[in-house]
């Protein structure tokens, strides 16, 4: 039996159930995930259509589509965090992977358009590191 797992946006409203069987887990470094999540990448889940039940606030989800890029994304109106979509060609869900409650039991399997990475990611991931905010 698969483990269900719980996700949100960040303010709460949308709220989801997935069952944890992903296909993949990728943290992708191109141009459009680093604007779309105002980072280095995005982390990106992909799993079946069908593996989302919406527990509250679907009708609070905003849909953005890119017709010339093939680029799709969705989030809360409310609070702008990012929630589980079908992606354009629509052979999978991607599930930002910071929506969910609970950490998954894989791992990011592979850094895709690695070579979009902004210059700064090696430095930062290098610097000093604080619990919380510095003092």
């Amino acid at each position: 039996m698969k483990k269900q797992m719980n996700g949100s946006c960040l303010c709460g409203d949308v709220k989801y159930s997935v069952e944890e069987g992903f296909d993949a887990f990728y943290l992708c470094h191109c141009e459009q995930c680093q604007k779309v999540t105002g980072s280095a990448f995005a982390s990106n889940i992909l799993t079946s259509v069908d593996n989302v039940e919406w527990l509250s606030g679907e009708d609070k989800i905003v849909k953005y589509l890119d017709m010339a890029r093939d680029f799709s994304k969705a989030f809360c109106g409310i609070c702008g965090a990012g929630v589980p979509y079908v992606n354009r060609k629509k052979t999978h869900l991607v599930i930002p992977a910071g929506s969910l409650n609970n950490a998954p039991s894989s791992s990011p399997k592979a850094n895709l358009f690695k070579s979009e990475s902004p210059c700064w990611l090696t430095e930062g991931l290098a610097a000093k590191s604080f619990k919380g905010f510095p003092e």
